[in-house]
């Protein structure tokens, strides 16, 4: 780090909690000294649907396939569901690590530092990128991918295309997704929500053209996500480099990666990395106990596939609200914690933790009510559509509280305390979910008789977040202690 330090030492000094030679950059400053509960609103509302728009892809791609492919489509994405989020993995430990040391530095008034990091996240998520570019088109690593992944000799060439065609657009993923975090740091939260929009219409236009015009199916639609990516990613990058005025600028001199300064970054990210890693082995794993027990079902291994994984979608796609605020308290975390705002920081903690549980009794509401609904307009076959509602009911049934353990789990990521983020993130998706998986399509027909084997594979996820809520609602009350403790301090020396 010492070649970052010496810059550092080079650029003028500024007051403590102000970006140094910035001192004057309200959009930065205000984190700082603005109205907490107004500036979480100002930064939830876009960050809560740029990541529905962001979950949108899976979303488009899901509805076109199923009405325009229909259950063949929607077992093809499924079994590529692991793949994808091996992409969305990479955007957040870059993205979320460089981003969360990014607000800390400016927080400690080191402008310099920011702008490093920026830096360097650009050039690892691109290094990353072409790394599964490559590993996708090798067969010695796809083939036992989609065995994993529990493809049927039906799915498996479909599964494969998609997923081939989905790695060329990875960088576009990685990069603009990643890079998107730093826009809301910037204090520009309108903006970053404006390139995930422009992404996800372009998306929708192309699936609609590729898709349901031309008849291009399972690469029609790949294809169209990329091209979605595509543009996103250009409108990231555009306001790095072009846009007049922004508090931090892509440049090419801090592309050469440091060593320290990408442990750092990957370290801070592995939470959020940790969480999508996750996500791929318990993907990896519910599909296969889905081909398992839906063998055993009437619905067949194929209709298990297809209803139970447009199920996941749907869940993975609500959930994204509840990480959006997660995302949009980050940069005034760390912000405030960097610059030893204590009492700044609990307010905005208490406030996040307000607005996830609000978002998600609203959601769980309208879940409820309208389940068949909703699975009859992501192409579910009629069959399927009363034992998919059933399921979608079931694996959604704790929505009201998932999202304060997100928040929670973020807190520690976002002031630099990555293990504890990490221990948090994987409670939910590993630590508890992947033995509930396992053991309960065996226990739970014996205990509620009207469920059978595959209908316990989908209520391990509420089985999951009521132990991860336990869990993580005891972390955070160690660690309000704490800052209890350093605001008493401070008011004490204050006071002297």
């Amino acid at each position: 780090m010492a070649e970052i330090e010496e810059r550092n030492q080079m650029e003028p000094a500024a007051p403590k909690g102000a970006p140094a030679g910035r001192a004057d950059n309200d959009k930065v400053e205000r984190l700082g000294t603005g109205n907490i509960p107004k500036l979480v609103r100002e930064f939830a509302i876009p960050a809560i649907v740029g990541m529905i728009v962001n979950g949108a892809y899976q979303i488009i791609d899901t509805i076109f396939l199923g009405h325009g492919a229909g259950d063949l489509g929607l077992s093809a994405i499924t079994v590529a569901g692991p793949v994808m989020m091996l992409f969305l993995a990479a955007a957040m430990l870059f993205g979320s690590g460089g981003n969360a040391l990014c607000a800390l530095r400016l927080g400690e008034g080191k402008h310099g530092e920011a702008e490093h990091i920026l830096g360097n996240t650009f050039s690892l998520s691109i290094l990353v990128s072409i790394i599964f570019a490559i590993l996708a088109h090798i067969p010695f690593f796809i083939e036992p991918l989609l065995t994993l992944s529990s493809a049927t000799d039906t799915v498996r060439p479909y599964a494969r295309t998609f997923i081939q065609i989905i790695s060329l657009g990875a960088v576009f993923q990685v990069v603009g997704f990643g890079i998107n975090n730093f826009i809301r740091t910037c204090g520009a939260p309108n903006r970053a929500l404006g390139t995930l929009i422009i992404g996800a219409v372009a998306c929708t236009v192309f699936n609609a053209i590729f898709v349901m015009g031309l008849g291009w199916g399972v690469a029609g639609s790949a294809w169209a996500t990329v091209c979605g990516q595509a543009i996103s990613c250009i409108s990231v990058i555009w306001y790095f480099t072009k846009t007049p005025g922004v508090p931090l600028r892509l440049r090419k001199k801090y592309f050469p990666i440091v060593p320290s300064l990408a442990k750092e970054i990957v370290t801070l990210g592995l939470a959020s990395f940790a969480v999508q890693v996750g996500g791929v082995v318990v993907t990896v794993v519910f599909n296969y106990v889905l081909v398992k027990y839906g063998a055993m079902d009437p619905i067949g291994a194929d209709g298990a596939l297809a209803s139970i994984g447009a199920v996941q979608r749907i869940a993975g796609f609500v959930i994204m609200p509840l990480v959006g605020i997660s995302v949009a308290i980050q940069p005034i975390l760390g912000f405030n914690y960097g610059a030893r705002l204590f009492r700044r920081v609990r307010t905005t903690f208490a406030v996040g933790e307000k607005w996830a549980a609000i978002m998600g009794i609203a959601m769980w509401v309208v879940l409820m009510a309208f389940a068949p609904q909703i699975m009859a307009i992501f192409g579910v076959s009629e069959e399927l559509t009363d034992f998919a509602a059933f399921a979608l009911r079931v694996n959604l049934i704790t929505l009201p509280v998932i999202g304060c353990q997100i928040v929670g789990a973020n807190y520690f990521q976002a002031t630099g305390q990555p293990t504890k983020s990490i221990i948090l993130s994987l409670t939910r998706q590993i630590i508890f979910l992947l033995p509930a998986m396992l053991i309960l399509p065996e226990v739970l027909p014996s205990i509620v008789p009207f469920m059978d084997g595959l209908d316990a594979c989908y209520a391990a996820g509420p089985f999951a977040d009521i132990l991860a809520c336990f869990t993580t609602a005891i972390f955070v009350a160690i660690e309000l202690k704490k800052l209890n403790a350093r605001i008493a301090k401070q008011d004490a020396e204050a006071a002297a």
